[in-house]
């Protein structure tokens, strides 16, 4: 027979057990190895930004951090990978600029980049870096301004292909301040075409950029982000130099599956936050010339969403297709 007492105990554990179980999962979680994908080969920004993190992360968690490159369509197999697994904590993907862009690139990507993932935080920024050749006869951003409006039709600048954060800076920067240049994608070699003088310009990612400007191969005139890079701080930035609100940082952030418990969530975000807040690996970063970011899961929401704002006008507006 059941008691009265064990009665209202059964009957508070149904109505009540949900809202106890997430807390208690947050409690044990992890207690196995986590999954980190990442969509972009070993070795890429990217990667090497999650290998680190994520070293450090296992320490704190006491599970190991397995890191699985899942590559192909431009970060779209490992998202959408990532999109339909379990929402248990287990599989953490490592987002990047492409997740905001994809959708106005592809006509299918498989995937909603809002709806089917739960926002962890921003974990990096990595500016652009505009660069000319040696031979250019600008030495300014307000000097290539003024060179490609005397030269209209006849300029060019060089990506590593169609929908990449270099080509999309440079197709912003056309937009931003009405002049004309011809994109030309490269599958190899862009950065070689540039120094050569074959091309007039190209926005190069990051420590890439940094490294060739000083290295005397090419020169430096800016950088996209919206504050001066701590790799580069004598370089101005574009909104600095006469292009006002321009602000492009390819990033970097954690995604898990959409209905992940909120209480793992706010525990993924608390112990990666705390870990790039920590002097060793900060520097570290910013010596990749990564820029270590972090936010509250609403606030990386309200960033991707602002992403996509910016970027669905741009790559509309240019065209600008991939084929699937």
């Amino acid at each position: 027979m059941i008691t009265r007492r064990r009665f209202i105990e059964c009957a508070a554990a149904t109505a009540f057990g949900p809202a106890f179980a997430a807390p208690a999962a947050a409690q044990t979680w992890p207690s196995r190895a986590v999954r980190l994908v990442v969509p972009f080969p070993p070795g890429t920004p990217p990667d090497v930004v999650g290998r680190l993190l994520a070293d450090r992360l296992s320490e704190t968690w006491g599970q190991p951090i397995v890191t699985e490159n899942r590559l192909g369509a431009a970060g779209n197999i490992a998202t959408e990978f990532v999109a339909r697994s379990a929402p248990d904590g287990y599989t953490l993907l490592m987002a990047v600029f492409t997740h905001t862009v994809n959708p106005f690139l592809y006509r299918s990507i498989g995937y909603d980049p809002i709806k089917d993932f739960a926002p962890v935080t921003q974990v990096s920024l990595q500016p652009c870096v505009m660069v000319v050749p040696n031979s250019s006869p600008a030495h300014s951003v307000a000097e290539f301004i003024a060179h490609a409006k005397a030269n209209r039709g006849k300029i060019t600048f060089a990506s590593a292909g169609h929908g990449t954060s270099p080509h999309l800076c440079g197709e912003l920067f056309k937009r931003m301040t009405g002049i004309e240049m011809t994109h030309v994608p490269h599958r190899t070699g862009a950065q070689q075409d540039l120094i050569a003088g074959h091309v007039d310009l190209m926005f190069v990612v990051g420590a890439s950029g940094f490294s060739m400007t000083r290295a005397g191969q090419a020169r430096a005139l800016a950088v996209t982000s919206s504050k001066r890079a701590a790799a580069a701080p004598e370089l101005p930035t574009l909104a600095e130099s006469g292009v006002p609100n321009f602000d492009v940082s390819p990033w970097s952030g954690f995604l898990l599956p959409a209905k992940t418990a909120p209480a793992i969530i706010n525990k993924i975000n608390h112990d990666v936050v705390a870990v790039l807040a920590e002097p060793g690996i900060k520097q570290k970063l910013e010596q990749l010339g990564v820029t270590p970011v972090s936010s509250t899961p609403q606030e990386f929401a309200n960033y991707l969403k602002a992403e996509m704002d910016k970027w669905g006008p741009v790559i509309r507006d240019a065209k600008i297709t991939i084929e699937d």
